[in-house]
């Protein structure tokens, strides 16, 4: 997979990451994933599955990690065998890079942990892509330092994306003048539509989200020139495993797609 593929299609839309925040089993993987297919391959518009293998930073002990990492990052491989998409999930440790690597296309680095130089030069050195999201505690031109290393430990197949700066304690603002800055190192930048749309640290243990500002961020992001969108999707967010609070319901997908290819095509002309 090449990044270029992403960057520049022959439509001329952005490109997708999308899927349920965690991998909770096959069958829902596989029916999640034969949707957004159908709607992105009627939209031209480029795609990549995401899912997490494993949960590492939740609020409480009880919270749902996961099915089991070597069991979940099969289900993503086989997700990319039967649709022909590439697939994207966040890693934790230097470790799990080369294991990750193994199954799926893209690495994606966690917020927490876009300045854990032993992480980034591990995901580097396996020869994927390598997504960075930025920290909530970071400024935009921040993140070269970030994306630096990757190139700088030999691979130069970097996205970054944006997801919010934390305000205050229990929340989050997205800065759009990042997304432009962000560009200036010449790198795809992604817009990470549902998660910075997080209210994280509640008292309840549980973040909480609101999804009714997703179509507002994703329009606003594609306004400034993202070259790409993160969004967790969900059949039912209500009874998702995680992150159910700030996914989009999937029927809602293709009608925001939609709406956002007008856009694209408008600030293109």
């Amino acid at each position: 997979m090449n990044i270029k593929d992403l960057k520049h299609s022959d439509s001329g839309n952005f490109f997708l990451l999308a899927g349920p925040c965690v991998i909770e089993g096959e069958e829902m993987a596989m029916r999640i994933a034969e949707r957004i297919v159908e709607m992105t391959d009627r939209l031209k518009i480029p795609y990549v599955f995401k899912g997490s293998y494993r949960k590492a930073n939740r609020s409480r002990l009880d919270s749902f990690m996961g099915i089991g990492d070597e069991k979940a990052l099969k289900i993503l491989q086989k997700v990319s065998r039967t649709f022909n998409v590439p697939t994207v999930t966040d890693i934790h440790t230097a470790e799990e890079a080369a294991m990750a690597a193994e199954y799926v296309d893209v690495l994606q680095i966690p917020a927490f942990l876009c300045r854990q130089t032993d992480l980034l030069v591990a995901a580097a050195k396996t020869g994927k892509i390598i997504n960075i999201k930025k920290g909530q505690f970071l400024s935009p031109m921040s993140m070269q330092f970030a994306a630096d290393k990757v190139v700088e430990a030999g691979n130069e197949n970097v996205m970054i994306t944006e997801r919010g700066t934390t305000f205050g304690y229990q929340d989050l603002v997205v800065d759009f003048r990042g997304i432009p800055q962000m560009k200036t190192f010449g790198f795809p930048v992604i817009m990470d539509v549902t998660h910075s749309l997080q209210q994280p640290n509640q008292t309840s243990g549980v973040t909480g989200g609101m999804p009714q500002l997703i179509e507002t961020v994703a329009k606003a992001a594609i306004a400034v020139g993202a070259d790409g969108l993160f969004i967790e999707t969900h059949e039912n967010p209500a009874v998702a495993k995680s992150d159910g609070a700030n996914m989009l319901q999937l029927d809602l997908l293709e009608g925001l797609l939609t709406k956002l290819i007008r856009i694209r095509m408008a600030i293109n002309q």
